[in-house]
């Protein structure tokens, strides 16, 4: 099993930024690929970022260059730094983990304003 716990979601006006942090601990060996996704009220949930543990990265099309992943493998966290923040980036943001199966984390809100 694998337990992922997100941080640092929160209030920014347009133009922001944020950074995100999704620390893994549990059966961290199995783990490749952890990423970001988000889903807002009403709206299915879908891709930000993800990144190999060999550091490959692939981005959602919205992305266009605002935000960048990163990965610790000694630390076991990934990071979602997000510049140029919109209000239509605001939702629910969950850390994902693939090892075998898919984990969860239980989501950080963030929230921008106009």
């Amino acid at each position: 099993q694998v337990q992922l716990v997100e941080s640092g979601g929160g209030l920014v006006q347009t133009g922001g930024s944020l950074r995100l942090s999704c620390a893994a601990s549990g059966t961290i060996r199995s783990i490749n690929t952890m990423g970001w996704y988000r889903q807002a009220p009403g709206k299915l949930r879908t891709l930000v970022a993800t990144i190999t543990i060999a550091g490959s990265t692939n981005y959602g099309d919205f992305v266009k260059g605002r935000f960048t992943i990163s990965r610790d493998n000694a630390k076991n966290t990934v990071y979602l730094q997000m510049d140029s923040l919109k209000p239509e980036d605001t939702a629910v943001y969950y850390c994902n983990a693939v090892g075998g199966t898919y984990y969860w984390g239980r989501g950080t809100q963030v929230t921008v304003s106009s």
